[in-house]
Parts: structure tokens; C-alpha cells; sequence
């Protein structure tokens, strides 16, 4: 069969379809000429190349003789990979979730040649089952639909629209502030699993910046119980399914309580946040099980998720072989097979939690497989003594065995991969290298991470030097995104305190000017599209955190660390006519919105910043720059004004002036502490600094 037009899409998910016998469009102007021309309605099918129900209903339904027979003949059919075009699934998961009070992926809506909705849902069985109706009874019925009673579409449409545009409209309210805070606070402990962390039942999400927005309440209060909530529910994380025991990262979800048995999909954002929650844990607590967690997760990312460009690929599919978690899972055959010494095997059932019968259950079904999840069931503590061994020498045969097991599993067939590299989620992967590579001291951190970001800054923009939101094998396209401003400068922030290169300063400062530019709402607050691209039916602009921190979140916070680093009070206005123009949004959901609240906790201060002036790599500087980089000063900002590099220190002097004045002190590598707008006397005792940083 010759492969249909999305052959020549750089898209992963759309040309995952390209011998589909649907006659599928790219979303664009092409489509949206031909549905108005033959006056069709458009069947927009939105995914993503690793949603493991997106290839269900493709296997079924999309690679269907006679389901493609009737949508190429009363339809113009439209593939969106939600990943390229966040801006369109914005507003397509909005009207979905109004008309059925659920959303997901794949996500499918019927609309007017004029992009109006007038019919949403998610999956599609190829014929009705289980009380949902299939492709083939459902696209008739839309196609008598359309003939018979246009009229009474084209009202729905309408009024969908109009709901559409009062729903993504900003209501009045106060700004975000403390208020808002003790209320999601509160939220989250009613819902707080206290035996297995986490928030609510199952299905179990991540939620990363959930648990940092509760480090940072306990940081500023000392409210033990939200410290408590975070490291359980990261200690479980760490222990569970959810986390690759073997090859590290963490999975995209549990689909139990417990964290045992995951949804086995693998996504950059994922890593990202989940490592910065882990590194700022291990900042609060001085845990060593986190530390261990991020250098698997970031190693992960290092190893299997680099290209070669010095970007990161997007993601890793759940399925291999045609089978959900195929990769990732053990029967005990497979295990005796793998090793062969009967101690080895019998540590490993116990480490590992395996069962004779396989502990992991098919997401769809419910039944036992036979097969395993690999889970921490016993850390070594548990597990020394019984052979006569201490916690350190079962932890080396531990990792012994999951260095054996990870060589076999090495020769599976592997999920694919989504290579295309998308500028917000390198964002956020620089942003967890680079806190990482300054909180553990390790350089190979801080290379990949400033080699991503030079990579993102010169490859994904136009000539005209316009940034862009995806690249793959080549090929820059689509007009950057709020997300891809604001997470990009979020991860040159962190870049820039951690090798104090003013590059790094300079490129976050011009992505924030360009972001309040072109992305600012009159009132306030960024809307998704930029003011000068063609935007979609209506114009997102998103606050609510879900998977991902949104991008009015990470730009309220880094837009308010520029302020201070650079001394800008423009831009710490921006920032509070954000936290301002969303206030009403977040006051009715505060939950909903942690890493929101993140930026009013900044706010409320008191905050400070640290200038540290010496010798870059003086031994009396990094005595200095230590209390800054391993403890948890989420309030605090740091900048390195070298007494060694007078480039170094000129470009500083320009982009945050009043560090011009600062200078070593008799000699010796100095710290200046600023609050409030006023500094302090200058230091050059470590210990004398750490303690004023406990004050702030």
C-alpha cells in the first residue's frame, strides 16, 4: 500500500500512521481548505508516539480497511502529535473534558471546517463494546449527522465554542499569595496516603513539583508534616515499580496505589522533575537513597535518551513486540536463566519482590501474566543477617545482580524511541542536570547540561534567529511555545549558578524579555501562542499544573530569581502581574496549581542574594559557593563575580550592575548577602555565611 502524506512529517506518532489506508492530513492549512471546500467535517485524532492506547485504537480501528473507508469517505481526517502542537491539544482537551467531564489520549473530536467542536471523546474501540460505541457504528451516525441536521451542528458548534472561550477566560481575583498556600496544604494532606505516599488512589501520578512545593512550605515554616508528606511519598517512589530498578528513571505512572505496577511509557519531562524533586530532598535531609535515585534517573537520561546533537529525545514507549512492558518485566524461568547461582537467584526474588505466579497484572484485564515487575521489596538493611552478611556487602551483591540482570535485559528488543527533541523538556532536563551537577559536584552533569542548552539555543530557532519549539534529524520547525521561553530560561538560571558562566544569565535574561514581548496578556500572565503566530480557535492561556509545571508557573518563578539575580525590577513586575491577572484561577483550585504557588512562596519572601567574589576556582571561593550549593536556600539566589576573569566580571557588571561595587576584602574571596534591598557586611568565613543563610 503506498504510505499516505504523513510519510513526510517529522513526527514520530504521525508517521507511525503513515501506511495507515486512512487518508490522513498533517494539522495545517491544507486540511482545513479541503474540509472547507468539500464541505466535510474534520476528524481530529490527537496523540503522542509512546501512548500505548493511541496504538490500541490505531492496531484496531485506523488500520481498518472499512473504518478508513468511512472516514476518507465523509471526513477530512487530521493527526496531531500533542507533543509538536501543545497549543492545539490545550484547546481540544478542554472542549473534551467540558463535553464528557474526562480527557486522555488518544484523543479524538469531530469538528466544523471552521475548527469548531461539535463532538469529543477519547478511545474508540473499532466496534462497540463494554458500553462504548465503536468507529463503525459512530462515524455513520456522525455522517447522518452532518447531511441531515446541519443546522442543529453548526448551533452546537456555536455554543461549544463560546463555552470554550468563556472557560479559558481569567476571572478577577486577589493575587496568589499565602492564603493560597495554607489552602493547598491543606488539600494535600486530606488526600495524603500515609501507608504508601502519594495523593488519592489509584491511578498514582508523579507530581513532582507537588513535592517540592511542600519541601519549600516546610523550608519557610518548618512544617514537619508537609517535609513528611514529600520524603514518603519519594521513599515509595523510589522502592516501587514505577522506578526501573534495573536500567534506572521512573515509568509515567502506577496504575495501583502501592507504586508496584507501572505504565511502563518513559518521558524526559518525567525524569526531569522527578530528579530536581529528589535532589532537593537529598538537599533538605541529607538522605543518601536520593542522591543514589538521582544519578540512576539523570544516568538514565545520559545514556539513552542523549543524541548525538546534544539535545535529549522526548521519550521511550511502553510496548515492545507488540506487548505492554515486554522490556521491562521477569518471569522466575527468566531469572533462574539469568542466574544461575542459586544464592544469587534466591536474593534476587527476595530483593525484588518476585512471585512464583508474577506479581504484575495487564492494565486492560486485570490478570496475572506470570510475569514481574521488579520492585525494591527489601533494601539491603533488610536482607543483611540472613546470610550471615553485612547491609554493606548485600547492598554490593544486590547491585551486582542488577548489573547481570541489566546485560540481559540489554538483549531484549527494545520500546522504541521518540527521538525528536522539543525545546520545553530539554528545558526542564538542563534546569535537573545543571541543579544536580552543583548539589553533588559532579562536572559530567553540568557538561551534558550546558551542552543541551547550547544545542537548544543555536539549532532550535530560524534564521532570523526566532526561537522553535521541535527539532528532529535535522530539521528545526514550529514557533516557540510559552513553554518552550519559559522552561529553556528556567534551565539556563540553574546553568548559570551553577558554572557562574554570564552566558548563561545573558541567554535566560533575552528569553524572558522576548517571553514578556511577545507572550503577555493585557492583564497579565502568558498566553501559550505568541502574539504574532497564528493562533489556534482560541488563544491558551494556561496556569493549572498537570504532568508538567505550566508555563505561567515556571515564568512567575524564574522571572522573580532573574529580578534578583540581575537586579531588574521589570521583570519581578511581570512576575507579580502574573501572580495578579491568574489569582482567581488558582484561588479556586490551589492544588491544582503547586508549582504555581511555588512562585507566590518566592514572592512572599524573605528572599536574598548572595554574591560570592574571588577567584573562580579558588579553594577559599568554593569554601564559600558550598553552603550555597548542598543546602536547600530555595529563596535565595547566588551569583560569582570572578576576581581572576575580568571579561567574566565586566559582562556580570552589565547584566546585574549592582555587583560592579563588589570586590574581594583584604584580599580574600568574599560573600555579599543582600536582603530586602540591603547588604549586609561582607563575609569570608563559610561557616558565618551558611548561618545568615539559615536566617533568610
Amino acid at each position: 500500500m503506498k504510505p499516505n502524506r504523513l510519510a513526510g512529517e517529522q513526527s514520530l506518532y504521525l508517521r507511525q500512521h503513515a501506511a495507515n489506508p486512512v487518508d490522513w492530513y498533517a494539522w495545517g492549512n491544507e486540511a482545513f481548505e479541503v474540509a472547507r471546500e468539500q464541505d466535510r467535517p474534520i476528524f481530529l485524532s490527537i496523540g503522542y508516539a509512546t501512548c500505548h492506547w493511541c496504538h490500541v485504537m490505531a492496531h484496531e480501528s485506523f488500520e481498518n480497511d472499512e473504518v478508513a473507508g468511512l472516514l476518507n469517505r465523509a471526513f477530512v481526517a487530521v493527526k496531531v502529535d500533542r507533543e509538536e502542537r501543545p497549543d492545539v491539544d490545550a484547546v481540544y482537551m478542554t472542549v473534551c473534558q467540558m463535553m464528557t467531564g474526562h480527557g486522555g489520549w488518544p484523543l479524538t473530536v469531530v469538528l466544523t471546517p471552521d475548527l469548531e467542536p461539535f463532538f469529543a471523546g477519547t478511545y474508540f474501540p473499532r466496534t462497540s463494546r463494554g458500553g462504548r460505541i465503536g468507529m463503525l457504528e459512530l462515524l455513520p451516525r456522525i455522517e447522518s449527522l452532518w447531511r441531515d441536521r446541519r443546522e442543529d451542528v453548526d448551533e452546537s458548534a456555536a455554543s461549544i465554542t463560546e463555552a470554550l472561550r468563556t472557560a479559558m477566560s481569567t476571572p478577577e481575583g486577589e493575587a496568589a499569595g499565602m492564603s493560597e498556600v495554607a489552602t493547598a496544604r491543606r488539600t494535600l494532606e486530606a488526600r495524603f496516603d500515609r501507608e504508601h505516599g502519594g495523593f488519592g488512589g489509584a491511578p498514582k501520578f508523579p507530581s513532582p513539583h507537588t513535592l517540592t512545593f511542600l519541601l519549600r512550605v516546610w523550608e519557610r515554616s518548618g512544617d514537619a508534616a508537609a517535609l513528611d508528606m514529600a520524603t514518603t511519598t519519594l521513599h515509595a517512589m523510589r522502592r516501587g515499580g514505577i522506578h526501573d530498578q534495573l536500567g534506572g528513571g521512573f515509568h509515567r505512572y502506577s496504575t495501583d496505589a502501592e507504586w508496584r505496577l507501572p505504565h511502563f511509557e518513559k518521558m524526559l519531562y518525567d525524569q526531569a522533575m522527578i530528579a530536581l524533586a529528589y535532589t532537593e530532598a537529598w538537599q533538605a535531609t541529607g538522605d543518601d537513597a536520593f542522591a543514589v535515585t538521582v544519578r540512576r534517573t539523570l544516568d538514565y537520561v545520559l545514556g539513552d535518551l542523549c543524541d548525538a546533537a546534544g539535545g535529549f529525545h522526548s521519550a521511550e514507549d511502553a510496548d515492545s513486540e507488540g506487548e505492554e512492558g515486554k522490556y521491562y518485566v521477569w518471569t522466575e524461568s527468566e531469572l533462574a536463566a539469568a542466574l544461575p547461582d542459586d544464592d544469587d537467584l534466591e536474593l534476587a526474588i527476595e530483593a525484588f519482590g518476585v512471585e512464583p505466579e508474577g506479581n504484575f497484572r495487564d492494565e486492560a484485564t486485570g490478570r496475572r501474566s506470570g510475569a514481574n515487575v521488579l520492585l525494591l521489596a527489601k533494601d539491603p538493611a533488610g536482607l543483611a543477617g540472613k546470610r550471615g552478611e553485612s547491609r554493606e556487602q548485600a547492598a554490593e551483591r544486590i547491585e551486582t545482580i542488577r548489573r547481570r540482570l541489566l546485560e540481559v535485559r540489554a538483549e531484549r528488543v527494545r520500546p522504541e524511541r521518540d527521538d525528536k527533541i522539543l525545546a520545553d523538556w530539554n528545558g526542564l532536563a538542563i534546569a535537573a542536570l545543571a541543579r544536580a551537577g552543583r548539589v553533588f559536584e559532579e562536572p559530567r552533569y553540568a557538561d551534558a547540561a550546558s551542552r543541551a542548552a547550547d544545542f537548544i539555543h543555536s539549532a532550535l530557532r530560524t534564521p532570523e534567529g526566532r526561537p522553535l519549539h521541535r527539532w528532529r534529524a535535522g530539521d528545526a520547525a514550529i514557533p516557540a511555545l510559552a513553554d518552550d521561553m519559559a522552561f529553556v530560561a528556567w534551565g539556563m538560571i540553574e546553568l548559570y549558578e551553577t558554572t557562574y558562566e554570564p552566558r548563561w544569565l545573558e541567554r535566560a535574561l533575552e528569553r524572558l524579555d522576548e517571553l514578556i514581548e511577545r507572550f503577555e496578556a493585557p492583564g497579565g500572565g502568558f498566553f501559550q501562542t505568541a502574539a504574532d503566530v497564528e493562533a489556534t480557535l482560541v488563544r491558551v492561556q494556561e496556569s493549572s499544573d498537570g504532568a508538567l509545571p505550566s508555563a505561567n508557573s515556571v515564568a512567575s518563578l524564574t522571572l522573580l530569581r532573574a529580578a534578583r539575580l540581575a537586579g531588574r525590577a521589570d521583570l519581578e513586575a511581570a512576575a507579580r502581574r502574573t501572580l495578579q491577572a491568574l489569582g482567581g484561577r488558582v484561588s479556586g483550585s490551589p492544588a491544582g496549581h503547586t508549582a504555581f504557588l511555588q512562585a507566590a512562596l518566592f514572592e512572599a519572601g524573605p528572599t536574598a542574594e548572595v554574591v560570592v567574589t574571588g577567584p573562580a576556582d579558588g579553594p577559599a571561593t568554593r569554601r564559600l559557593l558550598a553552603p550555597l550549593r548542598h543546602g536547600f536556600h530555595p529563596r535565595t539566589v547566588t551569583l560569582l563575580r570572578p576576581s581572576d576573569d575580568a571579561e567574566a566580571a565586566e559582562i556580570l557588571a552589565r547584566l546585574a550592575p549592582f555587583t560592579k561595587t563588589m570586590q574581594v576584602a583584604d584580599g580574600v574571596a568574599t560573600a555579599y548577602l543582600c536582603r530586602d534591598h540591603t547588604c549586609e557586611f561582607p563575609r569570608t568565613d563559610p561557616a558565618a555565611l551558611e548561618g545568615a543563610l539559615e536566617e533568610v
